[in-house]
């Protein structure tokens, strides 16, 4: 009965918010210029990674987050894999990831040949648990020539990458401290974020590195696509010559001067994001907009609360999310199916990748918080046009 209550509470409050409709997690919308600009590609037949779109791109995202640089690629694991590589990491190295989080960000480990490093979660920002992880790294690791050492592996711990859960930052500065402190290198998985900002910086932009997804179901979409952010002029000359093939410039000739990838963002696909940048102000306002429309529906519901932004922090609300207390998580996959069922689409968070059996190996400190929270999360339906109701 229990059961039957809550998913009905639940059910009732999302269609209270965004009225009676099919609706799915989270569709795109194309209300400016994407057509025209799409044809104007076709017109001159830059359809690949040669145009200027591309350039326009970078020039609006660079703005936007107030990044030095910004180089486009085809997706966000592409842009998180060569952020790895110019952040140090080695074959044999590991990269402390967090374990609830999408799987791309533990394949971008495993792509640079090191071993990714689970550690837990944190209720209050869904990011890193930054006093567990500094309780932990000092226990688990020592400081050799320089290099953290995981005491128990013997391997060097190069990269942290904090991931900012749904859109929500994570707690930057107290981050940075503690991989200051052990000689890590940070680069943000800000994969969610675009538009999130932590005391005012945007999210992407306080580490070395930084990386931003443009897939269907982001703020932005290019379709597929991402972005690598940085200040280091060295690092970002680096990363565009890595993602076009390390190709040398010349007028005629193929010539290359390593082993690199072809993984530089199609003209096609910037154009789409450089419509869709002309209107991200109005699209973050309608997904903070759709969070006080939830955040009225669900009061007065007990034993779940609607995720708010952190403290100190500016969020883009790209998932809406519910998070049951702990006592009800049995009720989660109950809410699960008479949401879906009656259609509103709503998900559990992902299987922490710790959990996965090709990650079942890799090492990992306590992870109570996250496995716990992946029991008792559920996103609700986030598209910008629900605003409206």
């Amino acid at each position: 009965m229990k059961n039957l209550m809550m998913s009905e509470e639940v059910l009732t409050a999302i269609v209270r918010t965004i009225g009676k409709r099919e609706v799915s997690l989270h569709e795109p919308e194309f209300l400016g210029n994407e057509s025209k600009y799409l044809e104007e590609c076709l017109n001159t037949t830059f359809v690949s990674s040669v145009g200027k779109f591309v350039n326009e791109f970078e020039s609006q995202i660079s703005h936007f987050t107030g990044a030095k640089h910004a180089i486009a690629v085809v997706n966000g694991t592409a842009a998180l894999h060569v952020a790895l590589l110019l952040s140090g990491v080695k074959p044999g190295d590991e990269v402390l990831v967090p374990s609830l989080t999408f799987v791309a960000t533990g394949n971008a480990v495993v792509y640079c040949g090191a071993t990714p490093h689970f550690i837990d979660s944190s209720e209050s920002n869904l990011g890193i648990n930054v006093e567990k992880l500094r309780s932990y790294l000092l226990s688990a690791t020592k400081l050799v020539n320089g290099k953290c050492i995981n005491r128990s592996s013997g391997r060097t711990i190069q990269t942290l990458v904090p991931m900012h859960t749904f859109g929500h930052a994570g707690d930057l500065d107290e981050l940075i401290e503690v991989a200051t402190e052990f000689n890590i290198v940070v680069v943000e998985d800000a994969a969610e974020s675009l538009g999130s900002y932590y005391k005012k910086r945007h999210t992407g932009t306080l580490g070395l590195l930084g990386v931003i997804s443009f897939n269907g179901n982001k703020i932005v979409t290019t379709g597929g696509g991402g972005m690598l952010l940085t200040d280091d002029d060295v690092l970002a000359a680096k990363a565009k010559h890595l993602t076009t093939t390390a190709k040398l410039s010349h007028p005629w000739e193929f010539r290359h001067d390593q082993v690199a990838f072809n993984y530089r963002l199609p003209n096609l696909n910037a154009a789409i994001g450089c419509a869709q940048m002309e209107r991200i102000e109005s699209i973050i306002y309608a997904k903070r907009k759709l969070y006080e429309n939830y955040r009225k529906s669900f009061e007065g519901i007990e034993g779940l609360q609607l995720f708010r932004e952190p403290a100190n922090s500016t969020s883009n609300y790209w998932l809406q999310t519910l998070i049951l207390n702990k006592e009800n998580e049995s009720l989660r996959e109950t809410i699960l199916e008479r949401t879906n069922a009656a259609g509103y689409m709503t998900r559990p968070a992902w299987i922490p990748l710790s959990e996965l059996k090709h990650f079942e190996m890799a090492p990992r400190m306590n992870l109570e918080s996250a496995l716990s929270l992946s029991r008792r999360i559920i996103n609700l339906p986030s598209s910008p046009k629900l605003a409206e109701g």
